[in-house]
């Protein structure tokens, strides 16, 4: 067993090289403050490294170059070799070899693990239309990992500190948000969310906020129907099996009057519902958990 593995082991996705992925992953790494706590291990290219380390002007920051896992140095951050391939790169330009290369690094992080050699999975940003082809027909990460890890339903989950909020449609088009809205689908993502509060989060009986779909959650019916048919009963469902659940609230008031506080997580209707003001709160220290 290699020494590495006495730490939490981080494998981290380098997305699109000519993008913003490369910069943040050296950035990070090359903060001591780290070193010691976790091994982290990017899946990419050392070519590519060095053109970012030059771009960056950190010639002071060196990745340990490894072929194989195994070989982890826990003291230093590592660069497992995906390809050492030449890469034409344009920062800035999106390219069907910095997505193909995006998906190999992905692909190789999965594998790892999926075997249990790295502990954890951190992807840096691909472009979305640059990594479709063969291997790749989803709308982003969430939807890859999901058939991935063959499961029927996820959830996408944007944490910052105290503030937790889910997503019951991820990237769909608004024109089709309200066909896909639900009573099962609106129950089984709230018991994704009571479930990883209380695994990941050690929250023991969390409280789970529902946001309404139309503006004012509907206003009794004069703004739309959903609420009222789809998800309050949802919300009904859910409490009645034990979840303390609530809703559904206004998104608009909700997140002004700063009610978000008083839950553990919040669950949104779509994409934008959920981020637009999760990003405004906390656009710098927000993760897509």
């Amino acid at each position: 067993m290699p020494q590495s593995s006495k730490l939490v082991r981080v494998g981290i996705s380098v997305g699109d090289l000519n993008g913003i992925g490369m910069e943040v992953i050296m950035k990070t790494l090359a903060d001591i403050r780290q070193l010691g706590k976790v091994t982290c291990v990017v899946y990419g290219n050392p070519k590519a490294a060095s053109f970012h380390r030059r771009a960056l002007n950190m010639q002071d920051f060196s990745f340990n170059i490894i072929n194989k896992i195994d070989d982890l140095n826990p003291k230093k951050p590592n660069l497992l070799v995906v390809s050492d391939e030449e890469i034409n790169l344009q920062l800035g330009k999106a390219s069907q070899e910095t997505g193909a290369f995006a998906l190999k690094s992905l692909e190789a992080a999965c594998r790892d693990l999926a075997g249990g050699n790295i502990d954890v999975l951190i992807t840096a940003p691909i472009d979305k239309n640059s990594i479709q082809g063969k291997g790749f027909n989803f709308q982003g990460h969430t939807e890859f990992l999901t058939n991935l890890s063959n499961v029927q339903e996820s959830l996408m989950l944007m944490v910052a500190n105290d503030l937790r909020v889910g997503l019951i449609t991820n990237h769909l088009p608004l024109k089709e948000v309200a066909a896909a809205i639900t009573q099962d689908k609106i129950v089984s993502k709230a018991r994704l969310l009571e479930q990883t509060l209380i695994k990941d989060f050690c929250i023991r009986k969390p409280r789970i906020a529902i946001l309404g779909l139309n503006p004012h959650s509907g206003d009794n019916g004069l703004l739309g129907e959903e609420e009222k048919d789809i998800i309050k009963p949802a919300v009904k469902q859910l409490f009645t099996d034990g979840m303390l659940a609530f809703g559904p609230y206004p998104a608009d008031g909700f997140f002004g009057s700063g009610e978000f506080k008083k839950f553990d997580g919040v669950l949104a209707m779509y994409h934008d519902q959920g981020l637009a003001p999760f990003k405004a709160l906390i656009f710098d220290s927000g993760v897509n958990y």
